[in-house]
């Protein structure tokens, strides 16, 4: 048996014994499905602009051509991309009671697509657009093929640019959906932090207060992370082999 088998059967006997397990989930959870990291070395999507510069709600407001632009290519992946076994598995827990919420930095809907229920977006997600003018909130469903067509959608009601409900840099993260996401991390006495870099605050912290709290964490992540030096453990392999194999472990004999 390899040492990450070792580890596995470890962790699958925290999970079994959790009362309150919570998973933190990022972008490497999603890569498996064809939507690259924002980090990922050598990706074409990302190199070309700094994202962290363009998906602004500054350069949105003020050059919606160019914001559009480079969103355009991730739109089509996120409408092509299917969940992967990785969100099929925490799907499983929770429906088996074993895990209680997915707090996700992720905007693609495929953790709801997979089967979760309870799914605390941090950054928003694509489902419905808002106008920067009227604030009038639309159904993006017929959107996505304004803006492969390389054009800027505007409000029906009055004209402004409309702005995906997805938190741009320069946004506040929505209230409710923190505070929900900080309760659970207060909760828990486990949480599995899956395919996040934990670089982005403040959806970084939230490991931390778990364990300051009293709460074991288990990294699943092919990058180091800060957490990893008070991590109960460390997975480096592919999040679609180890969760679902943690999952066979944990839900075996019930």
């Amino acid at each position: 048996m390899e040492d990450w088998e070792i580890q596995l059967a470890r962790a699958a006997d925290l999970l079994k014994n959790a009362r309150h397990a919570v998973a933190l989930t990022g972008a490497g959870i999603s890569t498996p499905s064809g939507i690259p990291d924002f980090r990922s070395p050598g990706s074409g999507l990302w190199e070309k602009e700094d994202p962290m510069e363009v998906a602004s709600i500054y350069v949105l407001r003020r050059e919606p051509q160019r914001f559009y632009q480079w969103v355009r290519p991730l739109v089509a992946l996120m409408r092509q991309a299917r969940p992967n076994p990785a969100h099929v598995a925490l799907a499983q827990l929770e429906a088996a009671g074993r895990l209680q919420a997915v707090i996700t930095q992720n905007i693609d809907g495929l953790h709801q697509r997979a089967g979760s229920r309870v799914v605390l977006e941090l950054h928003g997600h694509l489902r419905t657009a808002t106008c920067l003018n009227c604030f009038r909130q639309v159904p993006t469903e017929g959107l996505e093929e304004i803006v492969e067509q390389g054009k800027v959608p505007h409000c029906s009601a009055c004209g402004g640019v409309l702005k995906p409900d997805a938190v741009l840099f320069g946004e506040q993260l929505p209230t409710e959906v923190f505070t929900a996401a900080m309760e659970h991390a207060r909760q828990a006495d486990l949480m599995l932090v899956v395919g996040s870099s934990l670089m982005v605050m403040p959806a970084a912290r939230l490991p931390a207060i778990t364990y300051a709290s009293g709460g074991a964490l288990l990294i699943f992540n092919q990058q180091s992370t800060y957490a990893d030096t008070f991590a109960a453990a460390v997975f480096r392999a592919d999040v679609v082999e180890t969760l679902p194999r943690l999952v066979r472990l944990c839900l075996e004999g019930d």
